[in-house]
């Protein structure tokens, strides 16, 4: 079949058709040039068949075999003697990976659609180091192959990875039974959280983060900031509801202290006798300590009368008494310094709303209308919070837990036995509040592998489904100043926190994850901005692939990157058990007795 090489072009060779038959099955066979080196060595360069007719043999060069190690790009191209044939089954191992795929360093990926009977595998540590994007329109296969990746992972390694931790983001549910099986093998857990506030499993756990948390970014994407002029409000909320919540003297004498300068600020604002009174009672209903309060007691040569008493307007309009609330009221401020003590603080979403209250008062907002029309937006979004079904995913009804021993007790079980696979299941939110959530959790995984004294000595692997849906290229970063998933990708792979973006859309996803990825699983796609994203993901895609990637059948991928020698079409393994993705069966559903 292959005869001398007549013409030798960049990187496109043409030989002569010696069967003078064309051979439609071993378009994209792998085949070998060899020519003895002086050394007596053989040098072996690899091709890949394109195309041919009755005369000639079209083959592009794709890589050679060095050190038994197939290296992908030509550096020496093959004289005009050398001689080809197709590839060895040692040499195909080379470059599909290895067929032994029960090793613990390999993971089977699936079968080769190209070379009947060969699996695709992929060196763990190549793969699973690096951010991954699976790709394909809806229907192709997705789902389906991530849970058989993940299965790979329990199924068939001669071990199973009992120290893995892998956090599935499962935003419609449907990974709940593909897990059921892995669950079930010795010394292997699978822990499920869910947002279903009527939790019908006993095996799974209400999506929960402490309030006491959340920090200033957290509570700007949880009230959907979108002015970073409004951050400081959230500061002093924090402040303040560390301070409402302390204990102790000098907190006491803070709280006085704030108090009174909120209750002067108001006096000084300008506003009639009658509104003054009317603030300073609603504040004092609501702010207030054992020493200031409405019945604290203001003392005057002759007579005492409460503070309330003194807030009386007389016939003229007018507070007779407010020079005396003046001087009472100053008794209580201090210039000192005051450092919250956030150690085993604990307060919830209510909490957090008050102290929201107490900062647009105490900043002089009330005072100014329009300052305070764009601040009470806050106070409003998180009022309707505290008021639905969503405040249950901040209330931990446990004990003080720090970041790091949160983020460890969540791979674990009931029981306190080591849990290696966490379900997520975002299903019964909108698409707004799992974005939030997800963000939030995010920030929680990256800040504790970024504290860990050891780096990358807990990694964890994170499967983003329907990845568009949250990890877009937002406002964060004008807002909050960074964005976490860009973040991550950029900077979390050497902690150990690893990302993989499950998505229909990557013209929707952040462009700056997108790049961040090192290996990439395409389903069927064939929106034109789709695939123009995938073709400028790798340089070794032809034409050819990219125009297979259209009519790919459910379940197949055309698989490359950093983890795999050239890219492949390959046919990942139905899962077993099956995820809850299938399409809806009309015929079942329209003609059932």
């Amino acid at each position: 079949m292959f005869g001398k090489i007549l013409k030798i072009e960049d990187k496109l060779i043409q030989i002569e058709n010696t069967s003078k038959v064309i051979q439609a099955n071993v378009i994209n066979f792998h085949v070998i040039f060899e020519e003895a080196s002086e050394s007596g060595n053989s040098a072996k360069i690899v091709g890949e068949i394109l195309g041919m007719n009755e005369s000639v043999i079209d083959i592009l060069l794709i890589g050679e075999i060095r050190n038994n190690e197939f290296v992908s790009g030509v550096i020496k191209y093959p004289s005009m003697k050398s001689t080809c044939r197709v590839v060895y089954k040692q040499e195909l191992e080379l470059i599909i990976g290895s067929q032994d795929y029960t090793k613990e360093d390999t993971l089977l990926i699936g079968d080769s659609a190209l070379y009947e009977g060969y699996n695709v595998t992929a060196k763990i540590n190549e793969i699973l180091t690096q951010h991954i994007a699976i790709i394909g329109n809806s229907g192709c296969g997705k789902s389906c192959g991530v849970a058989s990746l993940v299965q790979n992972l329990f199924y068939y390694n001669k071990r199973s990875p009992k120290n893995i931790h892998m956090v599935v983001f499962d935003v419609y549910g449907e990974y709940y039974t593909s897990l059921t099986k892995i669950n079930e093998m010795p010394g292997i857990n699978v822990k499920y959280y869910t947002t279903r506030t009527d939790i019908e499993e006993a095996s799974t756990e209400l999506v929960s983060i402490p309030t006491y948390f959340l920090e200033v970014d957290d509570l700007a994407l949880l009230l959907n900031v979108n002015d970073h002029t409004l951050l400081p409000i959230l500061e002093k909320t924090l402040q303040y509801v560390a301070i409402f919540k302390g204990a102790g003297d000098n907190a006491v004498k803070y709280k006085n202290s704030i108090i009174a300068k909120s209750l002067l600020d108001t006096i000084g604002s300008g506003k009639s006798s009658i509104e003054l009174s009317d603030q300073i009672i609603s504040t004092l209903n609501k702010f207030n300590t054992p020493e200031l309060n409405l019945e604290s007691s203001i003392v005057q040569p002759g007579y005492t009368r409460t503070l309330k008493q003194c807030l009386n307007i007389d016939a003229n309009g007018k507070m007779g008494a407010l020079q005396f609330i003046i001087e009472f009221l100053q008794g209580f401020t201090t210039t000192e310094t005051f450092t919250v003590n956030r150690d085993e603080l604990i307060y919830n979403l209510e909490d957090l709303y008050n102290a929201l209250e107490f900062a647009l008062m105490s900043e002089g907002m009330l005072n100014n209308a329009s300052l305070y029309e764009k601040a009470n937006e806050l106070r409003v979004r998180l009022h309707s919070i505290l008021n639905s079904p969503e405040r249950k995913y901040f209330e931990y009804n446990k004990s003080y837990i720090q970041k790091e021993q949160f983020v460890k007790s969540m791979f674990l079980t009931e029981t306190n036995e080591f849990a290696q696979l966490l379900n997520m299941n975002f299903n019964y939110v909108d698409e707004r509040f799992a974005k939030i959530l997800t963000k939030i959790y995010m920030k929680l995984f990256f800040k504790f592998e970024t504290s860990l004294k050891e780096r990358a000595s807990f990694p964890i692997h994170i499967i983003l489904e329907e990845a568009h849906r949250y990890v877009q290229n937002d406002n964060d970063i004008n807002v909050i100043g960074y964005n976490i998933f860009d973040r991550i990708t950029k900077e979390g792979r050497k902690y150990g926190l690893i990302l993989c973006f499950v998505t229909q859309r990557p013209s929707e996803l952040s462009t700056t994850c997108l790049s961040q990825c090192s290996n990439f699983l395409i389903f069927r796609i064939f929106h034109p901005e789709d695939l123009k994203i995938v073709v400028s993901m790798s340089s070794n895609l032809s034409n050819q692939e990219i125009e297979k990637l259209k009519t790919l059948r459910p379940g197949t991928a055309l698989v490359f990157g950093s983890a795999f020698r050239v890219p492949l079409l390959t046919r990942l393994k139905l899962p077993n058990p099956l995820p809850k993705s299938t399409n809806v069966n009309l015929e079942s559903l329209w003609y059932e007795n």
